[in-house]
């Protein structure tokens, strides 16, 4: 079966579009492709591959929680995962970019943090094969 559909973009909402868009611009490298006043499209520089991220400014913006805390509460509903090679240089840039680690921590190979907006997202290697 052939497919003409392809997944080119996710979209975030925010309070503050261009204040993420920027901090995912340096966390992945990517450049800014457009932008209007209250919207931001993001992608790998021009020759490379990966998924473009956009951010749109919500006024009513309320970030998720994860994990889940209590019925009512915002849940997740997605997350980013990000592959790195070096798990803890990038956790430490992750960091000093803005981002903040979540107190719980899942597994071994994979770091998950809240982004300056609040949404979950994950860092991860795999792990070496057994010896």
């Amino acid at each position: 079966m052939s497919f003409s559909a392809r997944l080119s973009t996710v979209v975030l909402d925010a309070h503050d579009a261009h204040e993420l868009a920027a901090f995912y611009q340096n966390l992945l490298g990517y450049v800014v492709r457009a932008e209007e006043p209250h919207w931001v499209l993001i992608g790998p520089p021009p020759g490379t591959e990966g998924t473009s991220l956009a951010f749109e400014t919500e006024p009513e913006y309320v970030p998720p929680v994860w994990p889940t805390r209590k019925p009512g509460d915002q849940q997740m509903m997605l997350h980013l995962d990000i592959e790195v090679a070096d798990l803890e240089a990038e956790t430490a840039r992750a960091v000093t970019e803005g981002a903040r680690l979540a107190e719980y921590q899942p597994q071994d190979d994979v770091r998950v943090f809240y982004d300056p907006s609040g949404h979950p997202f994950c860092l991860w290697t795999e792990m070496p094969p057994p010896a």
